[in-house]
């Protein structure tokens, strides 16, 4: 397959940008087109290394204005999407459930739409509808031997889950009703560079550096598979380029942690990185109430997609981690504009200006 015009959704946030930087660096035959609305997790400093390669275009805009999908599709006459824009943070959507529903279901369809419309006078040929998905559309694992299957019935658990569950649906749908040429992914939990820090990860490492409480939700007792997001980037290359139409496909790290564990072991890190007696992070834990419907374990099976498409993950965790948190630490400046939210002017600063 060799889509040659790719819109890529949410590439300027945490996964968007490293499959942007890696589809932009990789094929420079390929004009990318870097669609994201610059929510708060969406950053363009993420990209600022690649901002003027010739292959590069970013737009600015939102998924659920339809018009503006299908004006942007008549724009750039696109070869394939891969979709990943999407409101994703739990806590969130229990408190917002609405803008999940919006941008997640509602987005998705207009992006299926779009595709639909503008692919069907070619038969579809040589186009592909690329769906990013989570883990958690499947619900909560009970037995400790068992594993998220392509398989695995749906069972969402929370708004944002639901929201995915629904978006993954409508994917298939398309591909069942309207033979859009479709493959789906489904992830768990990605770490790695340029994580906006409210997910655990960078949110222990911030509250490390600053000797804030670094919150456990109930006994710290639930379980997550942790894929290194560069890891996830290729494999989101391997499946757009290689995945077989109206095939599901998940991706996980073989990382199974206990949410305490990883912190304790990010503790660890974060005192020898920053010269500070062993111990002293620990002591910030604080427990928190449990998150509603707070699902205890979660892991993937990435059996699938390593024996029929060659991908596997390329770092063992601690690896993965002690990259990271080097990562943070040498780019206090990238935190700082974050958390304070300065990144938000960097749009205007580097386009409409130009």
């Amino acid at each position: 397959m060799q889509s040659k015009h790719i819109l890529i959704t949410g590439g300027a946030g945490f996964i968007g940008s490293h499959v942007v930087r890696l589809f932009v660096t990789k094929y420079p035959d390929y004009q990318i087109v870097n669609l994201d609305k610059l929510t708060y997790a969406g950053n363009l400093e993420n990209l600022k290394d690649i901002q003027d390669f010739p292959n590069y275009i970013f737009e600015k805009g939102d998924i659920v204005d339809a018009d503006f999908i299908t004006a942007l599709f008549q724009k750039y006459n696109f070869d394939g999407v891969i979709h990943l824009a999407a409101e994703s943070h739990v806590d969130r959507s229990i408190t917002d459930p609405m803008s999940f529903v919006m941008t997640n279901v509602i987005g998705t369809v207009n992006l299926l739409n779009a595709a639909r419309d503008a692919w069907k006078a070619s038969g579809f040929e040589g186009k592909r509808f690329y769906h990013v998905s989570t883990d958690e559309v499947y619900g909560e694992l009970h037995d400790p031997e068992e594993f998220f299957l392509e398989t695995t019935s749906y069972d969402p658990r929370s708004p944002y889950s639901a929201s995915k569950a629904s978006s993954d649906h409508f994917v298939r749908a398309y591909h069942n009703t309207y033979k859009l040429p479709v493959v789906v992914s489904n992830c768990s939990n990605n770490y790695g560079p340029n994580h906006f820090p409210e997910k655990l990860i960078p949110l222990m490492i911030n509250n490390i550096i600053h000797n804030f409480p670094l919150p456990v939700y109930g006994k710290g007792e639930n379980v997550r598979d942790w894929l290194f997001v560069k890891d996830h980037a290729r494999a989101i290359d391997v499946i757009y380029h290689n995945g077989v139409n109206g095939e599901t496909y998940n991706i996980g790290g073989f990382n199974e942690w206990k949410n305490i564990d990883l912190v304790h072991l990010l503790c660890k890190i974060m005192d020898e990185k920053l010269g500070r007696p062993e111990g002293t992070s620990v002591k910030l834990i604080t427990y928190v109430q449990d998150r509603a419907g707070h699902d205890l374990r979660y892991a993937i099976d990435a059996n699938k997609l390593m024996k029929e498409l060659g991908w596997e993950p390329s770092l063992q965790f601690e690896e993965g981690l002690a990259s990271t948190v080097d990562w943070y630490l040498a780019n206090t400046n990238w935190l700082k504009n974050v958390t304070s939210g300065d990144y938000l002017n960097y749009y205007e600063s580097m386009y409409t200006n130009r």
